[in-house]
């Protein structure tokens, strides 16, 4: 497989496309400093014990209710099981992957309060092509995808099922297989992993794609059957499409 530097903040749709297609996304060296500090800044908060929502607070509606410090490795991983209430078909694949590696990217940036080791995990399973089953249906991308995204982190921490090259298996099994090793979530990380639309980006974007490829089929498709039926290509003249001035439509034609 081919291996992408992944640039997060400046990654273009090509390198999405190649993602999509089997790239292998490896994070750009540069961004750890940023992902370093992010974390430290987590865990001077948790060290003074300032009340900071989804750190040491509730979720929601139980934002005024304190989580003590022995207790925020749980929260984290409770709302991440919570949530991973999906139903429906398992998505496809590369879709899944295309999410994995957005929200790669978004944590990268270094304004998550994500510890490096996650999202080292996250690129690892990337790397060694462990897709979290991560059911259809269960998310409306209103405040983040929340339901297939916690699917995904739920792969993460050892729970639900995954596809490797091998086959689909339990998380814990094919960790093991792959040399990888579930991690326990810190102060916000579940919380993190659950907030963003990287589900619906992914999903719009392989919409995208195959729209390409077919489009590309469409006009290896044209062009042969003009030819065996002996057809005209006066049609196509530029001059024709220039008055229009539609870019995809003199693409097409040329």
């Amino acid at each position: 497989m081919t291996e992408l530097i992944l640039k997060p903040g400046s990654a273009t749709l090509a390198d999405w496309r190649a993602i999509y297609r089997g790239a292998v996304p490896k994070l750009d060296d540069a961004c750890r400093p940023k992902i370093k500090a992010s974390a430290e800044a987590v865990a001077r908060i948790v060290a003074k014990g300032e009340p900071v929502y989804g750190i040491n607070t509730g979720f929601g509606k139980l934002a005024s209710v304190r989580i003590p410090a022995n207790d925020l490795e749980t929260l984290q991983r409770n709302i991440v099981l919570s949530h991973a209430a999906g139903v429906g078909e398992p998505m496809p694949a590369p879709v899944v992957r295309l999410m994995m590696a957005l929200k790669l990217a978004s944590l990268a940036q270094g304004a998550s309060g994500v510890r490096a080791e996650t999202i080292d995990l996250l690129q690892g399973m990337l790397a060694n092509d462990v897709i979290p089953v991560v059911p259809a249906q269960g998310s409306v991308g209103a405040s983040g995808d929340l339901a297939p995204l916690a699917h995904m982190t739920a792969v993460m921490i050892g729970v639900g099922e995954c596809f490797t090259p091998h086959g689909r298996f339990p998380a814990k099994v094919a960790f093991v297989s792959h040399g990888l090793e579930p991690v326990t979530l810190g102060a916000k990380e579940g919380l993190a992993l659950l907030n963003g639309t990287q589900f619906s980006t992914a999903f719009a974007l392989a919409a995208l794609f195959e729209a390409e490829t077919l489009y590309q089929s469409a006009l290896v498709a044209g062009a042969l059957s003009t030819d065996a039926a002996r057809g005209s290509d006066a049609p196509f003249d530029p001059r024709i499409h220039l008055l229009r001035k539609h870019r995809g439509q003199i693409e097409t034609a040329d």
